[in-house]
């Protein structure tokens, strides 16, 4: 998996650079968006807030397992409905602004993008790394696990095959979620 994730970062960011940038529009006088920060206090800011929001998340995994108790959840819905819900608020909020401004292929970038780099990087690489801790860790996925990542494929891969959107199927890849939110 951390090979095919290689794969597609050099086929997206060199050989078929092409494909994933941006189309033109054809008589669209669209304003160049000026840059509100400079490379060096972009920088600064993105290793500030990777500092806080690693301090931060130190925090909430402490804490998983007391609010599991106190809240009557289990420990896997707060892991994987919960957590991505609240830790990817700004990107989720991104994803929105980009939608109402009618730029769509941002809005996917951003909501598939993340998709694709946790399923193909950060969950191959944290079994690697759990491997070299000494931690059993595995991508044996039970039944209910792998069925709603393949449903979900399908949902979406279906929903955007014809590169339109409405609120029907905003609504319907809720349900989704929340479907799988209840198994």
């Amino acid at each position: 998996m951390l090979l095919a994730y290689v794969a597609y970062l050099f086929f997206q960011l060199k050989t078929h650079r092409q494909l994933f940038e941006p189309q033109e529009i054809e008589g669209g006088d669209e304003e160049e968006e000026e840059a509100v920060l400079g490379f060096g206090s972009a920088l600064f800011w993105l290793i500030l807030m990777t500092i806080i929001i690693a301090v931060l998340s130190e925090y909430v995994v402490g804490t998983i397992e007391p609010t599991s108790q106190s809240w009557g959840l289990s420990v896997s819905f707060i892991s994987i409905i919960l957590l991505p819900i609240v830790g990817n608020a700004a990107e989720h909020a991104g994803a929105v602004i980009f939608a109402l401004k009618n730029k769509l292929d941002i809005t996917l970038g951003v909501a598939l993008g993340s998709a694709t780099q946790i399923s193909m990087f950060v969950v191959p690489l944290s079994v690697l790394v759990a491997w070299i801790m000494g931690i059993q860790m595995d991508l044996d996925f039970k039944l209910l696990e792998t069925g709603s990542l393949f449903i979900s494929v399908l949902v979406t891969a279906f929903t955007l095959q014809d590169g339109t959107s409405h609120y029907l199927k905003g609504v319907l890849l809720l349900l989704c979620y929340i479907v799988i939110g209840a198994c």
